[in-house]
């Protein structure tokens, strides 16, 4: 097993096209053969932002990473190309073309990815190819109320919501990382006794986020409304929300484990933000694995009762 800061080497990248012809990367690694977990990341970040999980992942699982279009080195849409429609386009050619025929995966989205799984519950691709779902740190509807990252109080509720709309949707370049911006990130997107280390990784990442996509999906999870999509989410499904999110709270992810047609869990990881792959990939990657084992592995065969016969007979 190697450092969550060290992932698996790289075994190839592909360049696909989506329904509207924007271009998306994706990278792949472990065995062709293994059981597949694809990894959906969320606003602001790429395929580097799962490093930790994936380097925690069990060696025989091949694992698909794809940087949603507008971040990492996925192209940037047209103004019109941002839309819950277009995120369920890149995931569904993002299946078609890194799962061999009748195969399924294990997918699991992050924040934005998330709710990528729910945009895309109605897919034919998602409902055939998908084997259980991790729904991390995310929400369905009414993000701007339910968050916490501006200290407004809930008696302001319409003035609370303007200012995190405009926080989603600012055009203002994030510019280099520094202490200030460093503190300002800890505090709105990961839990207080993070590591720095963790905190440099996380701006690094975020800050490499080119501005228009930042605004483009800003703009789209302001005026997110997914909740008809949850009783489409048939897969096996968990929902994992740290306790200390400040920008998806808990309560988010409680509503939409009770809305999930399959939940089997909700896990609340003590005193993590809203990062959770970065925060806590142990418990992320256990997840995970723990639903490759369940989903996709082949059960295991008990002996039938003409061989117990057999047994008995021979002793």
């Amino acid at each position: 097993m190697t450092s969550p800061h060290s992932p698996r080497d790289t075994r190839r990248h592909l360049h696909l096209h989506s329904a509207d012809g924007t271009r998306i990367h994706a990278r792949v690694h472990g065995p062709e053969q293994g059981p597949t977990v694809v990894l959906v990341h969320g606003w602001t970040c790429s395929v580097d932002f799962w490093d930790p999980v994936v380097a925690l992942l069990p060696d025989t699982v091949r694992v698909v990473c794809y940087d949603q279009r507008g971040h990492g080195h996925s192209a940037l849409p047209h103004t019109t190309g941002y839309s819950t429609t277009a995120l369920a386009d890149d995931l569904c050619a993002v299946l078609t073309a890194t799962l061999a025929p009748g195969s399924r995966a294990v997918v699991a989205g992050h924040s934005m990815g998330a709710m990528t799984l729910m945009a895309a519950a109605r897919r034919p691709e998602l409902r055939e190819r998908a084997a259980a779902l991790l729904l991390a740190s995310t929400g369905a509807a009414r993000l701007v109320e339910a968050t916490q990252v501006l200290p407004i109080s809930p008696r302001w509720p319409r003035l609370r919501a303007a200012g995190h709309r405009a926080l989603l949707s600012t055009p203002l370049p994030l510019g280099p990382v520094t202490p200030l911006s460093r503190a300002a990130l800890r505090y709105a997107i990961m839990g207080p006794y993070t590591p720095r280390a963790t905190v440099d990784r996380c701006a690094r990442i975020v800050h490499a986020c080119p501005p228009a996509a930042r605004v483009g999906w800003g703009r789209v999870l302001a005026s997110l409304d997914l909740e008809d999509m949850l009783a489409d989410v048939v897969a096996p499904s968990v929902v994992m929300a740290g306790t200390a999110d400040r920008l998806t709270p808990p309560t988010l992810a409680r509503r939409i484990a009770e809305h999930l047609p399959a939940c089997e869990q909700l896990i609340e990881p003590a005193g993590i933000g809203h990062m959770t792959p970065l925060e806590a990939p142990t418990t992320v990657s256990q997840t995970i694995t723990d639903l490759v084992d369940r989903h996709l592995r082949p059960p295991r065969q008990e002996p039938t009762e003409s061989v117990e016969s057999t047994h008995r007979e021979q002793r």
